[in-house]
């Protein structure tokens, strides 16, 4: 299966606060974007060299509770106690490119592929893996790991272009995506059955887990954690 990067999920209380910390960060600010009614969240983006992007996702206020657990762990309580201390990069997103098809691939490994769920933002519409529970994915292969928002969800895009090629790009590219993790061998087969172990690095670590891009900017090298 033939995976690219689509975009990094940096995680915020409010949209203003996740806008702050990418601005004081890269030194451009997210914008545009909107709300995702199935899930009681709303966004902001930021175009990245290479067609990925940046978004900053928060609980849109103005919107009601939705009928199913929020993606990407929202509703957990251990993404809510990270957010008291701040907005941070939570997770991130891997393409799936056609001709392959994602939906015809979970149903072959339902065991290792979350469901796949219809999703829409206006004109937008694309495919995304999210746990019945709405947790972080994990892996299920001979053993099982939490994957603590390191390995992706999978996406595919059901319009052209997708929004990686359509946003204005700005003088922002990604260097490096890391993860650190105690469980790192074990993610590490997780990421290369799914065909993107050369989209990011894995490292062991005895810490907590942790998401780490590097950022390269016009006033150098910025990371995201």
């Amino acid at each position: 299966m033939k995976l690219a990067l689509d975009h990094l999920v940096i995680a915020a209380q409010t949209l203003d606060a996740g806008t702050e910390y990418v601005a004081d960060a890269l030194g451009i600010a997210p914008h545009g974007g909107g709300a995702h009614a199935a899930m009681g969240t709303h966004n902001r983006v930021l175009g990245l060299f290479g067609g990925m992007y940046l978004e900053v996702i928060a609980l849109d206020p103005d919107a009601p509770a939705p009928q199913r657990p929020r993606w990407f762990g929202l509703d957990s309580d251990n993404v809510r106690a990270r957010l008291q201390a701040g907005p941070f990069l939570l997770h991130w997103a891997a393409r799936v490119e056609r001709p392959a098809d994602l939906t015809r691939w979970q149903a072959q490994y339902p065991g290792q592929i979350a469901p796949v769920i219809p999703m829409q933002r206006g004109d937008l519409r694309w495919r995304i893996t999210v746990p019945e529970d709405g947790s972080l994915p994990a892996w299920h292969g001979e053993a099982a790991s939490a994957g603590d928002g390191l390995l992706p969800s999978l996406i595919q895009w059901d319009v052209s272009p997708h929004p990686g090629a359509s946003l204005p790009r700005q003088d922002l590219a990604l260097r490096r995506l890391a993860g650190r993790h105690p469980n790192a061998e074990l993610l590490r087969q997780g990421l290369a059955w799914l065909g993107g172990e050369a989209l990011m690095t894995l490292e062991q670590s005895d810490g907590p887990p942790q998401l780490v891009a590097e950022i390269e900017t016009p006033q150098g090298v910025r990371t995201l954690r």
